[in-house]
């Protein structure tokens, strides 16, 4: 029933769900306590509708921007409940009074205070919201001042229209108590605070606080990049939940043949890209992007098929490259829109057959395997376990776009298989890790997602009260004592490091300040290694755990775990990797063999119905390598899907790029000389027509020339 509730209201947990009924109950109560008139139930409602107006801001609610549709936004609520106490002061009989206009006066000059504190601070911003975001670029060329403090421009309106709690208190003390002079003091207050506020914020129009126009910003771009001259570009676009797309090329871009750089398209993304020493240029704008000068780039590659990709195919001097974000046996793998590109660059000899048979104008000559340089961490399986019981992985994919029930297991299978898990006998551990796109489409997956999650959480709680699990519990705590200790140490440490500069600064400082810094880089990179450590000690071999967000990655997961569940996707492919058993679900029942001959990755796994009821199999093959009969199988499978250990998959990739990069410059320099062929022979036909020409003064001259040359010929 809260559930419920919980998705209708579209808010995040109850505690959100409890404000929104409070504030929804808080306003006609202060109506009627202005009616009755009721003074202290005035009171009271009304410090409820302040409480849960700012716990709902705070947690960013859903249902607080939808009021706003409805013409219930912030400002009406604060006013709203200015005018009932304007109404509860005429009730009181004070209409007469100097306290009654000194309120009215008070309220009326704070809401003139609004416009032009508006007004600043969406000037403000504007001026130093720039036409691109960087990192790692270096834009010296162009002054960035400091951004404001936080405190001025973040949630600034709702701060302005907070600032009426001293009026609307020293009012209401003033009725308790019949001191006029405590309202008086308080809608002064509130006066001064406003005035004070546009005060500090009117510094920040002066021309040295803002940052330069766009054409000065792109200028200094421009610059830039005819210095840096990039060669291979890594180009994004998606929404705020995609970010993982790209970050699991970062590595593999850090060590690409050339200058790599990476071309985003959306604003808040960059705030979710990795920490990376490659420089990341945002632009947003369509025509911004098409008037940057990105002739030098050799091979563009894309790890996304979206709209916004048109904007950079449209350079010729570059090859482009389809590299997607995963090698799965989903429809997306093999998607018509991948024929615009130049190649299609797939893990092994699997993606290529996948094309042939969907058939969709992908040619054969124009893929090419370069294995997966996101997997070169992942563990290889030594055939037992390696803790006293097996950890398995449930880590489904989302419910995709098409509402087909064989994307995802969540739905129809999700729940029998976690609680299979946890009632396994002997007894495993499990971890679920749910896809970030998971209830995306279907508000239904994201119940069960929620469900599974409160599922596996009790399971571990009276895992941790059960006799047979104390004795390994006792001996580990200080263990685990200590490696919390150092997560929230590395933890501290990752923080200071992971933002350049000040504290609670903008896109545009940061832009200035992010250069690359490999000292900082490295030790990032070295204290996520510790951290991803410290994680897994953190808690015991034998405890349940729920995985969400970015870390630990889902191949950290894979390291973690003896083997997994999952569904038709990248998963699947990646997981093959560590040599593992796994099993994958046949959500919509097309049949074991029919399953397995539609989806590659599913040859070498135990597959699962909707039941669940196969999953002894599975934990058999995990606990016993004898008992284990398809390990011939995966690593067949494994070199079919990913391509052969040697060489390694980094190597392959830039053999790709060079290649590719050969092909770019071959077709630039055969462009080039096409050209100076044509030019050469405008330059001729013009001296044919200037030696043709009569000249000045002479009229006849041309027709004598032509004549004696004819004359010429005839001798001849």
């Amino acid at each position: 029933m809260i559930s419920t509730a919980i998705r209708l209201a579209r808010v995040g947990s109850g505690a959100e769900l409890s404000a929104a009924v409070l504030l929804g109950l808080g306003y006609p109560c202060v109506m009627l306590a202005a009616l009755i008139p009721n003074l202290w139930l005035f009171t009271a409602a009304g410090a409820v509708t302040y409480a849960a107006d700012w716990y709902l801001h705070q947690k960013r609610s859903y249902l607080v921007n939808r009021l706003n549709s409805v013409r219930a936004g912030l400002p009406i609520r604060f006013l709203l409940r200015q005018l009932l106490l304007i109404l509860l002061l005429a009730r009181e009989g004070l209409a007469d009074r100097p306290v009654f206009y000194a309120a009215v006066a008070g309220f009326l000059l704070f809401y003139g205070l609004q416009a032009p504190h508006g007004a600043l601070a969406a000037f403000i911003r504007l001026r130093r919201t720039m036409p691109v975001v960087t990192r790692n670029v270096d834009l010296h060329a162009v002054r960035i001042p400091d951004a404001p403090p936080r405190a001025l421009l973040h949630r600034s309106a709702e701060k302005m229209l907070h600032l009426d709690v001293p009026a609307v208190a020293g009012v209401v003390a003033a009725v308790l108590t019949g001191r006029a002079v405590v309202a008086y003091a308080g809608v002064a207050a509130t006066l001064v605070l406003g005035v004070l506020y546009i005060a500090l914020l009117a510094p920040y129009m002066r021309r040295r606080r803002r940052v330069p126009g766009a054409g000065a910003v792109l200028k200094a771009v421009d610059g830039w990049l005819r210095e840096y001259q990039p060669t291979v570009a890594l180009y994004f676009s998606g929404g705020g939940d995609s970010a993982y797309q790209v970050n699991m090329w970062l590595d593999a871009l850090e060590q690409v043949d050339g200058r790599p750089i990476i071309i985003m398209r959306e604003r808040e993304l960059v705030a979710k890209l990795g920490d990376t020493s490659v420089p990341v240029l945002c632009i947003p704008g369509g025509q911004h992007l098409m008037a940057r000068d990105f002739s030098s780039v050799r091979v563009t590659l894309y790890a996304a098929n979206v709209g916004k990709n048109i904007h950079m195919l449209r350079v010729p001097t570059s090859k482009h490259v389809f590299i997607g974000h995963g090698d799965s046996d989903k429809l997306a793998s093999v998607n018509p829109f991948s024929k615009v590109y130049d190649e299609v660059w797939t893990a092994g000899q699997a993606g290529r057959d996948r094309y042939a048979l969907a058939d969709v104008g992908v040619r054969d000559e124009d893929i090419v395997e370069v294995g997966r340089p996101q997997l070169d961490g992942v563990q290889r399986w030594t055939g037992t376990p390696k803790n006293p019981i097996p950890t398995i992985l449930y880590a489904p994919t989302w419910e995709g776009w098409d509402g087909n029930p064989g994307n995802t297991s969540l739905l129809l299978a999700g729940e029998n298989i976690v609680k299979r898990l946890l009632n396994a006998d002997p007894p495993v551990r499990v971890i679920y890790k749910p896809h970030p796109f998971t209830g995306l489409v279907d508000k239904k997956a994201k119940a069960v997602d929620e469900r599974i999650k409160k599922l596996v959480t009790e399971a571990a709680a009276r895992r941790a009260t059960d006799p047979r699990w104390a004795k390994e519990a006792a001996a580990a705590q200080p263990g685990q004592a200590a490696a919390r200790a150092e997560l929230a140490r590395i933890e501290a440490r990752l923080a200071a490091l992971s933002t350049p500069g000040r504290k609670g600064t903008d896109e545009a400082e940061t832009s200035r300040v992010s250069l690359a810094d490999p000292h900082r880089l490295a030790e990032i990179k070295r204290l996520r290694a510790e951290w991803n450590d410290a994680y897994w000690r953190s808690s015991g071999w034998w405890e349940h755990k729920v995985v969400t967000g970015s870390e630990p990655r889902l191949y950290d997961c894979f390291n973690e775990s003896d083997g997994m569940v999952s569904d038709i996707s990248s998963v699947v492919s990646d997981f093959i990797a560590s040599g593992k058993p796994y099993a994958v679900t046949d959500s919509a029942e097309v049949g074991e063999e029919e399953f397995k001959r539609q989806n590659t990755a599913v040859r070498a796994a135990v597959v699962l119905s909707n039941s669940a009821a196969e999953l002894g199999e599975l934990l058999a093959a995990v606990a016993d390598p004898a008992a284990d009969a398809q390990a011939e199988e995966r690593r067949g499978l494994k070199r079919y899907l990913l391509g052969p250990d040697e060489p390694t998959s980094i190597e392959r990739f830039n053999a790709a790029v060079r290649a590719l990069t050969a092909k770019a410059e071959a077709r630039n320099a055969g462009v080039a000389q096409r050209l100076a062929g044509q030019r050469i022979g405008e330059l001729d036909r013009e001296d044919g027509a200037a030696l043709g020409a009569e000249p000045e003064g002479r009229p006849g001259a041309a027709a004598e020339t032509q004549k004696d040359a004819a004359e010429t010929t005839a001798v001849g």
